[in-house]
């Protein structure tokens, strides 16, 4: 992440810019991850939500030198981990209040009750999909696998 931040701040055009980077590892079930000013990772499992804890990092291209750290999560057959940028809730007078993040963790027991990750991405697909944006979305959906 410090690389990126070098090559954003050495580029010729001034910009900003958010950023995750995320390794798993299905043998120690964990996820080792960083970020640069992005939303936090959601986990889901058993029915509830949460943000990941976000490591330190600030956005690409905000300051010359910035420290970015890491964090590792232990994860568990059937969780599930959504991760999302921020222009996925709308913004402006008529929008909600509500962050993407708190509307995508109010859908907990429609994950849990999904059988599949695909399930899961047509669940946002079906909350967020007609809402209009000003900045793009994405969001990416697993589903932890057992050894077996």
């Amino acid at each position: 992440m410090g690389f990126l931040n070098h090559m954003v701040d050495a580029a010729p055009q001034p910009a900003l810019g958010s950023a995750i980077c995320a390794l798993y590892d299905p043998r120690a079930h964990t996820l080792t991850w960083s970020q640069a000013g992005h939303p936090a990772p959601l986990l889901f499992r058993g029915g509830e939500g949460w943000s990941l804890r976000p490591p330190e990092g600030v956005l690409l291209g905000a300051t010359s030198g910035a420290t970015y750290t890491q964090r590792t999560e232990v994860l568990e057959p059937g969780d599930t981990l959504v991760l999302h940028t921020d222009g996925l809730a709308p913004r402006g007078p008529l929008a909600s209040d509500a962050t993407g993040a708190e509307r995508l963790l109010r859908l907990a027991d429609r994950f849990a009750s999904a059988r599949t990750a695909q399930e899961c991405v047509r669940t946002v697909a079906e909350t967020f999909g007609k809402e209009e944006r000003e900045d793009d979305a994405c969001v990416l959906v697993t589903r932890i696998g057992s050894d077996a």
